[in-house]
């Protein structure tokens, strides 16, 4: 089946270097540069253990550590420029309640036929990056693009979204974007 039968919206065919370009001269922001201040080493044992111990005690993952986790993101049409750098994602749209991690994100144009790759990115970086114990809800932010239910609504599909994911032509997309992303701050890192 094609990517556009498992999406319900097609995707922009990849060209080299990049995707078709929605937005060829996006407006680019500095990033914060640096790891967000509030971050702490999270011992491996904890993010591996298995999350059936009702009796454990664990701590938080914080909406910092969320965001440091998505900041480098690699935009699928600007391979060069990331997620933050485009304010696709930003602080002040993730928060945790409890279990569960919530995100919004920006589509850089109303128009952008990536969305739903930029929104599964997102979602598969953080089921890779979280302990399984999260529930991740990914969404467009209100208002700001054309597609919005269309694109939440495919997002919040657990069979689609797994169904994507096992998609090797999108599976490749995605771990482009996510590859390289991880940058610990060296006060992070075991001496």
């Amino acid at each position: 089946s094609s990517l556009a039968q498992i999406q319900g919206l097609p995707l922009p065919h990849p060209g080299p270097p990049a995707m078709a370009e929605d937005n060829p001269n996006p407006e680019v922001y500095e990033a914060g540069g640096g790891a967000v201040v509030g971050l702490k080493h999270r011992l491996l044992s904890e993010l591996l253990s298995e999350d059936r111990d009702e009796d454990k005690e664990f701590d938080d993952v914080t909406l910092l550590e969320v965001f440091e986790s998505l900041r480098y993101l690699s935009d699928p049409e600007h391979p060069n420029l990331s997620l933050e750098q485009l304010k696709v994602v930003q602080s002040g749209h993730v928060w945790v309640d409890g279990l569960r991690v919530h995100v919004k994100f920006t589509p850089t144009v109303p128009t952008c036929s990536v969305a739903t790759l930029i929104g599964l990115t997102i979602k598969a970086k953080l089921q890779r990056s979280l302990p399984r114990r999260y529930k991740i809800d990914v969404e467009i932010f209100p208002g700001t693009h054309n597609q919005e239910d269309q694109v939440n609504k495919q997002l919040n599909d657990k069979e689609r979204v797994a169904a994507a994911l096992e998609n090797p032509a999108l599976r490749n997309l995605i771990n482009n974007g996510i590859a390289g992303t991880d940058r610990p701050d060296v006060s992070l890192l075991l001496a």
